[in-house]
């Protein structure tokens, strides 16, 4: 069985809120973690279709996660 294993790194101004924000959303093959200036994803799994569903999903949560701490931001 093959092993996918992939890393999304983004930079924003409140990477704890963003990280924060998206955990709730994540998989059990997620996880999302802040790290000075960055948010970090590590996506895991055995099949290359539901790596890139996640992988998808993952970057509409984080577009909406991004939107919504930027209004919370002072």
């Amino acid at each position: 069985m093959m092993e996918i294993e992939g890393e999304i790194r983004t930079r924003h101004r409140e990477p704890g809120n963003v990280a924060a924000a998206l955990r709730p959303d994540n998989l059990s093959s997620m996880h999302t973690v802040p790290e000075g200036e960055v948010v970090i994803c590590t996506i895991r799994g055995t099949s290359i279709r539901s790596v890139i569903a996640s992988v998808d999903d993952y970057l509409m949560n984080l577009a909406v996660a991004e939107e919504l701490c930027g209004y919370t931001s002072i």
